[in-house]
């Protein structure tokens, strides 16, 4: 999955922050993304303390750019820029005193495109990573919310499954409107991945086989989607059997497009899509990609505080292709 993204950053010189810069699961995989010629990393805090814990960790950083919010150069002009940005809502002391963490910092970079893209939150919360890509990068002008999704990937045989799930991680219980910006947005990011989308809108019902106004909002969310004339296959609502297996859906839905071949599942509220990415993941023997933020100006992504380097480096990839 991951050779041709690769093969295509090499192409360019791609820049991406990470704003825990003595983490030394940061520290290895931004040495193997420099190493190897996939990234140009820039590691945000104090240099010495950078440089200590690299020695520690055994990892070289020799050639990685190093940032410090507390000794940058350019600052007054990256206060202005955020004095504007954020006007009416924070003055010019509040906007320095929140370039002084690195999660602000950081996402100012990516904003003044001193870098492409930012990947955080290996020690701190996702509301920590969100909260200022929303105030500063914000969503895309099309859209309206920041969403997210997650990529399954398993080995079957010699082949690679793929399948994206959303959203997993941000809206609590999205409305129909956003389930098909949700929807949308999910459908693009499969893309990146080379999955040719058929979406699925879950539900316990499949095609009125159910009652509830959870199964209206899915109902209606697939009916706008698809008098939106997309150029891929979207139904619902659909049970995820239904959805996945032919075989059911010769039963439950045969007249369906997309049941039976789904690929995207969007799920209607995030109770389900959490519980049900993860029970992929650990059930099925999944591995799970994310959570993969959509709708920004700029890829901002978010880390597990459980991660390991290995999904650090993946994730850095993952979060650059996205550009």
């Amino acid at each position: 999955m991951f050779e041709s993204m690769i093969a295509a950053l090499k192409q360019h010189n791609r820049k991406i922050v990470f704003t825990e810069g003595t983490d030394p699961r940061i520290l290895e995989a931004a040495s193997r993304l420099h190493k190897e010629g996939i990234l140009s990393p820039i590691l945000i805090g104090d240099p010495k303390e950078i440089e200590n814990a690299a020695k520690q960790s055994g990892w070289s950083i020799d050639g990685i750019e190093i940032i410090d919010p507390l000794h940058y150069n350019e600052i007054e002009e990256m206060i202005a820029k955020m004095v504007e940005l954020r006007k009416g809502k924070m003055d010019e002391a509040a906007c320095r005193t929140a370039l002084s963490k690195s999660n602000y910092f950081g996402t100012m970079l990516v904003k003044m495109k001193k870098a492409d893209c930012l990947l955080g939150g290996a020690t701190y919360s996702t509301a920590d990573t969100v909260r200022p890509a929303l105030q500063l990068i914000k969503t895309k002008p099309e859209n309206k919310i920041v969403s997210s999704c997650f990529i399954l990937s398993r080995q079957t045989e010699g082949k690679t499954e793929l399948y994206a799930m959303a959203d997993c991680a941000i809206n609590l219980d999205p409305t129909e409107d956003e389930l098909v910006e949700i929807a949308c947005e999910t459908a693009r990011t499969a893309r990146t991945f080379s999955i040719d989308p058929n979406v699925a809108l879950l539900s316990y019902s499949t095609l009125g086989s159910g009652k509830g106004e959870t199964v209206d909002k899915v109902n209606h969310a697939a009916s706008k989607l698809k008098a939106l004339h997309l150029d891929f296959p979207v139904d619902g609502e659909l049970q995820f059997d239904a959805a996945f297996s032919q075989t059911v859906a010769k039963t439950k839905a045969p007249d369906s497009p997309v049941a039976g071949k789904a690929n995207v599942f969007v799920f209607p509220d995030i109770n389900a899509g959490n519980i049900g990415y993860k029970i992929a993941q650990r059930l099925g023997g999944f591995e799970a990609f994310g959570p993969i933020l959509q709708g920004l100006q700029a890829p901002i992504n978010d880390l597990s505080r459980g991660c390991n380097a290995d999904e650090v480096y993946k994730m850095s990839i993952i979060t650059a292709a996205l550009i």
